[in-house]
């Protein structure tokens, strides 16, 4: 990956303040219209908690959308705004003591990349059994949010049930909201999308719901994907459950994985000549393993499966494709009369399902730090991942994974439409703001920005997204607020402010760690 424009970008604008200078000027023009922000509860996963850099941690949580558009209502009579506390938080690290390599991400300039925040943890696990305004759990899916006793599920609701029994929606409703904000859904697809398409084990592929049917999300693997109709089912519960008492608000509609980080920084054809070696070894790769692979998958009508190495241009990553048509025996049939029938039948198991990736695949931002380490579970020769020995499932988001992701989304997407049309919400359509960051999001100020994650230090400024790939950065949870702000201005004739988000800070950038 490159990373090493990091020691010019720590100049620019690594030592950013870390505290936003929001535009307090009293504007009497400013109205809540037809909305009442008396009550704001905020609904969601680790989007609307303030996840960023892989943690939740004391001053990111600040920049939480929620919190920030608690601001802007408070300057139409908006109520306090109480988030869970992470007062313990004393050195800004974030994750769960005892918990290792949980900080929060960084930049290490001396080293040019991304890595956990020296430290030990102080967060604790330690009942707060308080109900919050901003009720985002991180790692929340749809239906978690009703389920009886999520926190023996959930560490971070945990912290702050209220009761061991105590449902997500059940506390946000103590708090009697007038207005709410709505961001379920995202990991009843993300999950299946982060993970490859892979069960925990990171080989198994994980199952599509709408594909199987299954209805009963209690039989479900984490990285499953949600049924469209349990997800309708339960999307209407949530809103009807938010808006029993005539509370407005606005729901967000659910961004497509194509549009973040975490999926497009890492590129499918990773292997460089020099990464590979140069031209000798290139030509010993493909004399003993990607030219009889590519004559035996060509026998067998799949052409362009493996094809020979480039030693002038970079090269596809070897992936194993849970949904390649299985040619161990034919490929241990093909090589036993030079290879042995041992070595052979080796080849065979791990190559059965091998193909190269495409441009079609999506590499997970994690896969950096693998491809071409050497694989200690490997048979010997070829133990190289992504050279010799196939990327595993969990790596790659292949085209058909992919294809299975879009239309959960889209079908997610139609029901959070629809379903806010029957109680006269405002919908913020964040899959749409988020699209367009990939050609470029031109915001109020003329300023443009991007998910072109690790391009060099002249456009490290622009990107909004957090080191993890997946969150915001607190310049990304600004936007996503004005977007909100600009939402409600529009349905509900309020007059809010926007921020500025070039007063918020982007990644964070130590000249050490």
């Amino acid at each position: 990956m490159k990373n090493k424009f990091i020691l010019v970008a720590a100049l620019a604008i690594g030592f950013a303040s870390c505290e936003p200078e929001f535009e307090n000027e009293v504007n009497a023009a400013y109205t809540s219209g037809e909305a009442d922000f008396t009550s704001y509860v905020a609904v969601g996963n680790s989007l609307t908690a303030g996840y960023m850099d892989g943690t939740v941690c004391r001053v990111g949580q600040t920049y939480s959308y929620p919190n920030l558009l608690a601001q802007q209502f408070a300057l139409v009579g908006g109520g306090a705004f109480t988030q869970p506390s992470f007062a313990e938080d004393i050195n800004n690290l974030g994750g769960f003591a005892g918990s290792a390599g949980s900080t929060r991400l960084v930049i290490d300039a001396a080293q040019g990349r991304p890595e956990p925040i020296a430290g030990t943890s102080t967060i604790t696990l330690t009942p707060q059994a308080k109900a919050y305004n901003n009720m985002g759990v991180p790692g929340a899916k749809s239906f978690h949010l009703g389920i009886a006793g999520y926190g023996a599920l959930n560490p971070y609701f945990a912290r702050h049930a209220t009761t061991p029994t105590a449902t997500v929606l059940g506390d946000a409703m103590t708090k009697n909201p007038t207005f709410f904000t709505n961001w379920i859904g995202s990991n009843d697809v993300l999950a299946y999308a982060t993970a490859g398409g892979a069960q925990a084990d990171g080989v198994t592929p994980a199952a599509d719901h709408n594909a199987t049917g299954n209805l009963n999300p209690a039989t479900y693997g984490f990285n499953d994907i949600t049924n469209s109709g349990v997800f309708n089912n339960v999307y209407t519960n949530i809103i009807n459950t938010l808006t029993i008492n005539g509370a407005k608000g606005v729901v967000c509609t659910i961004p497509s994985v194509t549009s973040i980080p975490y999926f497009t920084t890492v590129p499918y054809a990773a292997l460089s000549p020099t990464a590979l070696g140069g031209a000798a070894n290139i030509t010993a790769l493909n004399t003993q393993l990607y030219g009889p692979l590519d004559a035996v998958f060509t026998a067998l009508g799949e052409p362009d499966r493996v094809n020979p190495l480039s030693a002038t241009a970079a090269n596809p990553i070897l992936i194993n494709d849970a949904d390649a048509t299985d040619r161990s025996a034919q490929i241990t049939g093909a090589l036993t009369p030079t290879l042995g029938a041992a070595t052979a039948a080796a080849f065979g198991a791990v190559f059965g399902k091998a193909r190269q990736a495409t441009a079609a695949d999506l590499v997970v931002l994690p896969a950096s730090s693998v491809i071409g380490s050497t694989n200690s579970a490997a048979p010997a020769g070829i133990n190289k991942n992504g050279v010799t020995f196939p990327m595993a499932n969990k790596w790659v988001l292949t085209a058909t994974e992919k294809a299975k992701v879009a239309a959960a989304t889209a079908a997610y997407n139609n029901s959070i439409v629809a379903i806010a049309a029957t109680k006269n919400l405002a919908v913020a359509d964040m899959n749409a703001v988020m699209n367009k960051l990939i050609t470029g999001l031109q915001i109020e100020t003329n300023s443009i920005y991007t998910a072109n994650y690790f391009s060099g230090s002249g456009t490290e400024g622009q990107v909004l997204f957090s080191l993890d790939g997946v969150h915001p950065n607190a310049r990304g949870y600004a936007v996503i607020a004005n977007e909100i702000i600009k939402t409600i201005n529009a349905k509900y004739k309020s007059n809010l402010p926007l921020h500025n988000p070039t007063y918020f800070p982007g990644i964070s950038i130590l000249p050490t760690n």
